[in-house]
């Protein structure tokens, strides 16, 4: 995955504040990164729906910084819910949806040194129900990726189902499927401030006034702030920035055999990237809402642990970027109507696992926004409106 292109951050003036000559949106949907879009995709069809995007063009913070991986042993128990009900979607989309496989099987491999074998045996009791992750010896970890180094690796779990994903396929199909049904998409459309009067929103954007009967939240890092310019209280998400870099491949036909490769800590993190090394320290550093810069002392830390797991010396380092994974205080998904306000969504919270659990949720959100019950097929896959629901936290402190 190549780094983002950076661009000027020059702000220009909101145009008129006239509304826009257009009737009310069933929808308005502040954000055009995968949230944003996917739900698009799935109301479309029955709503009218308003996508606004702040940037001029969607995708340009998280979504397009991501390190696009579908794992169904990773995250939060709902999260990982939302994971292994987006799959068949991921398997098997909708006809001309994209023109490539939207997964690549590649397995990920959580290792451990001896001294994180209690670790590996907590995520391995956790995960037992699910039959998704096998254990595995040193052996096994080696031949999988040739380059750990001998006797740093104590024992494994091993995820064969784990996939690659093709983010940029994935996104452009959300997007253009959402426009195919009907939905508007408004870039350099920055949010400046909306009300709520007679059962409309009054959203004012840079690219005008616009008029809903539901605003969604779908803005990332910014999620906050949009809760608040709309007289909503924000529910505390945090963004933590997210550091990778590319590092020179060791043997291009190795490479790009190798897995996933997580410690079972999640100190770091590497993977083939186009016969290089994607490496990260997994850092999660608190940030507020920005154009996320990698910091070079956490390129160093993945770097370093790269080297010590694999005693391979890395000469240089050929690009790097930092994108911004924003988090409830549980590390769960936000999704439904806030408490306060019904006639506001929120679509927030991903904590870095909103490309792989991109097709459920969004199926999730068109439901309740809708009026209609989850899908019951994802119930008895665990997800559940109340563990995902703005009402599970408290305001009072707030």
């Amino acid at each position: 995955m190549a780094s983002p292109a950076r661009r000027s951050r020059r702000r220009r003036r909101p145009r008129s504040c006239k509304v826009a000559d257009a009737p009310p949106f069933d929808v308005a949907i502040v954000g055009a990164g995968i949230a944003g879009a996917s739900l698009a995709f799935e109301l479309a069809n029955e709503k009218n729906v308003l996508i606004l995007e702040r940037e001029d063009m969607p995708g340009y913070h998280t979504t397009g910084r991501s390190a696009a991986f579908f794992s169904e042993a990773y995250g939060a128990p709902a999260m990982r819910a939302l994971t292994t009900a987006s799959r068949a979607f991921f398997e098997s989309p909708p006809a001309g949806f994209a023109e490539q496989e939207l997964l690549r099987a590649s397995g990920a491999l959580y290792v451990a040194r001896e001294d994180q074998r209690d670790a590996l045996e907590h995520m391995a009791e956790e995960q037992t129900a699910a039959g998704l992750l096998e254990k595995r010896d040193a052996a096994f970890a080696r031949a999988q990726a040739s380059v750990l180094a001998p006797g740093y690796v104590a024992a494994c779990l091993w995820e064969p189902g784990a996939s690659e994903i093709d983010v940029a396929a994935l996104h452009q199909g959300y997007l253009r499927g959402a426009k195919r049904r009907g939905a508007i998409l408004r870039c350099d459309a920055e949010l400046f401030g909306a009300q709520y009067e007679s059962g409309l929103w009054r959203v004012a954007t840079r690219a005008g006034v616009f008029e809903a009967r539901v605003l969604v939240n779908a803005a990332g890092a910014w999620a906050d702030a949009i809760a608040e310019a709309a007289g909503v209280a924000p529910l505390g998400l945090v963004p933590f920035r997210r550091t990778v870099c590319i590092v020179p491949g060791i043997d291009d036909t190795l490479v790009r055999r190798w897995p996933l490769v997580i410690d079972v800590d999640e100190d770091f993190y590497f993977k083939p990237d186009a016969g290089n090394i994607l490496l990260s320290p997994a850092d999660e550093t608190p940030s507020p809402p920005c154009d996320a810069a990698p910091d070079e002392i956490d390129i160093a830390i993945a770097v370093e642990r790269f080297e010590r797991a694999t005693e391979t010396r890395v000469c240089r380092v050929l690009r790097s970027w930092a994108g911004l994974r924003t988090m409830a205080a549980d590390r769960t998904f936000v999704l439904g109507f806030d408490p306060d306000q019904p006639a506001f969504f929120w679509l927030a919270g991903q904590g870095g696992q909103g490309i792989q659990t991109a097709p459920a949720s969004a199926l999730c959100a068109a439901a309740l926004i809708m009026g209609r019950p989850l899908p019951e097929a994802f119930a008895k896959m665990g997800v559940s409106a109340d563990a995902l629901s703005p009402g599970r936290f408290s305001r009072k402190a707030q």
